[in-house]
């Protein structure tokens, strides 16, 4: 992505959010679809919510975990398993902000768990897009159901609390934060997702936009999380689409685990 160099004097003298993040292009609405995009999918498409029973009672094991995830084989060409973390995730995730629920978020999104450590079996899948080298992971883990909920409306305040801030990295590299919504497809017993938008600079000058979705779903006692990042572009349809099937897959998992017992 080419940004003008008006955006190179506007970070360098008042690193103003509203003005990086303008820069940093594009809404979500406004992107290109990847090649594997079925508009049938879409977060507004007509897929009906999964309906889950309240308090199913058991909690699924390792095994149906991993096979609730959504792997390379979901999203096909050009996604494949992940070669490791990329090095912005460092540079540009760990920082700090004045504001606690800010803070917060960005800790999350370093962790790339909002809700703490796993309470039971958890599995998680790691895949980078060979294209734009996003990376995404996935995770299916049981937590209390109630930590779950009040989660997902913390994430839900987020766009009114911290729609824009500042952070300083650790290595005292300051960034404009641009949090927004992120709708969702209707799956699950609860759901939420924000895009958090990076825009800062390098020590050599070089301007920089990190694009992260992070999205949350419960399903009865589980939950689904999953992160989408890159520098370049990364495609909220594939966040969304991610969501929808994992979120029914694992429901499907879910009762054929009732269906056992």
């Amino acid at each position: 992505m080419t940004h003008p160099p008006a955006a190179r004097a506007l970070l360098a003298s008042a690193l103003s959010v509203t003005a990086l993040l303008a820069t940093a292009g594009c809404a979500v609405d406004d992107e290109p679809r990847p090649r594997w995009f079925s508009a049938s999918a879409s977060a507004s498409g007509a897929s009906p919510a999964v309906e889950q029973p309240a308090g199913s009672g058991a909690a699924l094991t390792e095994a149906q975990a991993k096979a609730a995830l959504v792997t390379e084989a979901d999203l096909g060409e050009p996604w494949g398993p992940t070669r490791g973390a990329r090095t912005w995730r460092d540079g540009l995730l760990k920082g700090t902000t004045e504001d606690r629920d800010c803070q917060r978020l960005l800790d999350a999104l370093y962790l790339e768990e909002p809700f703490g450590a796993p309470k039971g079996p958890q599995a998680t899948s790691a895949l980078d897009d060979g294209d734009t080298e996003a990376q995404l992971r996935y995770r299916v883990a049981a937590y209390p159901p109630a930590d779950v909920d009040r989660t997902l409306d913390w994430m839900k305040s987020l766009p009114g609390r911290c729609g824009q801030f500042t952070v300083t990295t650790t290595l005292g590299v300051v960034q404009g934060v641009e949090v927004r919504d992120l709708p969702l497809p209707p799956v699950g017993d609860a759901r939420q997702a924000l895009r958090v938008t990076l825009a800062g600079e390098t020590e050599e000058g070089e301007l920089t936009y990190l694009t992260m979705d992070l999205a949350a779903v419960r399903v009865g006692e589980e939950a689904i999380t999953l992160t989408n990042a890159g520098l370049d572009e990364v495609y909220a349809e594939v966040t969304q689409q991610a969501v929808q099937l994992g979120a029914q897959r694992l429901a499907e998992i879910r009762k054929q685990g009732r269906a056992q017992i």
